[in-house]
């Protein structure tokens, strides 16, 4: 399990729906090592405060295995590293593989996993491609976001470490089921509840 790319984004203008917003969605891979601060990555920005960063979406991940399933589906055979919306591209870990709750070193920063990701209709303007946000919920190949407990630096081909393991076993792929309103969720409310981390949206929202 290792980062292959660390992209950050500034802000700028682009239309979505007929109207001109700012976003900060364009991320691009850099080179080097970059600041893990508690909101996030250095040169790193938002433009919708309410809805992206903050302290449970300060980084945001996506498995690079699924880029040529993307660019496949989607008739993108250009899309690189970033093209998500993600500060991480990694290797080697899923939606299966990691729970919420759970603890990681990468680099010399510490993390914590709080949430899946939840595609805006910014990414459909982004991939100019009118539905990809509910296709990425109805796929599960979410991603997830990272909290920082400790601050540090980090760079292309760090190795993503588990300093612990939630005990209550709540998988990204788990609680994507209760966010896609599957009906069938078996005791993954029950487990959810007892995280000690988890967002206070999620538990209002969703728990």
């Amino acid at each position: 399990m290792k980062v292959l790319s660390v992209n950050v984004g500034s802000l700028r203008e682009m239309q979505r729906n007929g109207k001109k917003i700012k976003t900060g969605i364009f991320k691009r891979p850099i080179e080097g090592s970059v600041e893990v601060k508690q909101l996030g990555l250095e040169g790193d920005h938002q433009a919708n405060n309410k809805l992206h960063g903050g302290i449970y979406k300060a980084i945001c991940v996506y498995p690079s295995e699924y880029y040529d399933l993307w660019k496949e589906e989607l008739e993108k055979p250009d899309l690189s590293f970033g093209d998500f919306g993600e500060n991480l591209t990694t290797v080697g870990i899923a939606e299966s593989d990691i729970c919420l709750g759970d603890r990681l070193r990468i680099g010399s920063a510490e993390m914590i996993v709080t949430q899946p990701r939840e595609p805006c209709i910014t990414l459909n303007a982004r991939l100019d491609k009118k539905d990809i946000s509910k296709r990425i919920r109805k796929s599960g190949r979410s991603g997830f976001y990272l909290s920082v407990s400790r601050e540090g630096m980090i760079k292309n081909g760090d190795y993503i470490e588990f300093l612990s393991k939630d005990q209550n076993g709540v998988s990204i792929s788990e609680f994507n089921k209760i966010i896609n309103g599957a009906r069938e969720v078996g005791d993954i409310i029950e487990r959810a509840q007892k995280i000690d981390g988890l967002p206070p949206r999620l538990r209002s929202q969703f728990l």
